[in-house]
């Protein structure tokens, strides 16, 4: 039985013409420290979107390899990969935050089972990657994005 999806979805107008559909979640990594998830849809005036992931830890807290993607896999061990997309957040993209990443969901999302846990793996600069738990119900409204039309 598919549940309906309780989706959080918030509308925000950034400029003319130009909307966002985002969903916030708090999460928390393996070694307990408090992750800001945000999946938004970016309208722009000239009716193009994309769909993106944004990760935000606290500063000093945990950091993020920008070299590398972000690693979706779910509770089947299927694995899919969003492309790090920071430079667009940064205004100095040589040198972004250490702990704030965004990752392009847009060439995946569709594939993104709701129904099976999944969990983030974030890479690390020491080759490493910080474990993020996403549940069902997450994918699921991140997937809803996908229903917000273009303008």
């Amino acid at each position: 039985m598919v549940r309906p999806v309780q989706a959080a979805i918030r509308q925000l107008e950034e400029a003319p013409g130009q909307v966002v559909y985002q969903s916030r979640q708090t999460l928390k990594d393996q070694q307990g420290n408090i992750w800001q998830a945000i999946a938004f849809k970016r309208v722009k005036p000239d009716g193009t979107a994309g769909i993106y992931l944004r990760l935000v830890a606290f500063p000093g807290v945990a950091e993020v390899d920008h070299t590398r993607p972000l690693k979706l896999i779910n509770s089947l061990g299927k694995t899919w990969t969003a492309n790090d997309a920071s430079q667009q957040i940064f205004t100095d993209a040589a040198h972004p935050e250490p702990n704030v990443a965004q990752y392009d969901l847009q060439p995946i999302l569709i594939q993104l089972d709701p129904a099976v846990p999944f969990r983030l793996e974030v890479p690390k600069p020491d080759q490493a990657s910080t474990t993020l738990n996403i549940s069902p119900a997450l994918i699921e409204e991140w997937r809803s994005l996908l229903e917000y039309e273009n303008l």
